[in-house]
């Protein structure tokens, strides 16, 4: 059975960090492009960072460059987003993603809420 498990996800003030995770398992971890795509309140799915299978090139997108850094460990099956510089607008559900060709996997979401 293929899962997706997100964790690290919580309240904290703006201007604070959090990492989350997302560990693999049932699938060939090391083979896919992984990705953290967001749901804010009220809002559609938004593309924020992938990385490809060997961790070798990442993209992100403009509205968090420079704040937030994506790794993976292909050893543990598991993604990292470490998020700075949080902003209320970060508020959303982050889900993890692993994509290979037509092959696509998601997990349950993780909620990260900014606020003071």
């Amino acid at each position: 059975e293929v899962q997706l498990v997100e964790s690290g996800g919580g309240l904290v003030q703006p201007g604070g960090s959090l990492r989350l995770s997302c560990s693999g398992s049932g699938f060939t971890f090391s083979s896919y492009a992984m990705s953290w795509v967001r749901q804010a309140p009220g809002k559609g799915l938004e593309w924020v960072l992938s990385v490809n299978s060997v961790g070798g090139s990442t993209d992100y997108a403009d509205s968090v460059k420079g704040r937030f850094t994506l790794s993976r460990d292909n050893a543990k099956n598991t993604l990292y987003l470490q998020m700075n510089s949080l902003k209320p607008e970060d508020t959303a559900v982050y889900y993890c993603n692993a994509n290979l060709i037509q092959r696509d996997y998601w997990g349950q979401g993780t909620q990260v809420t900014v606020s003071s």
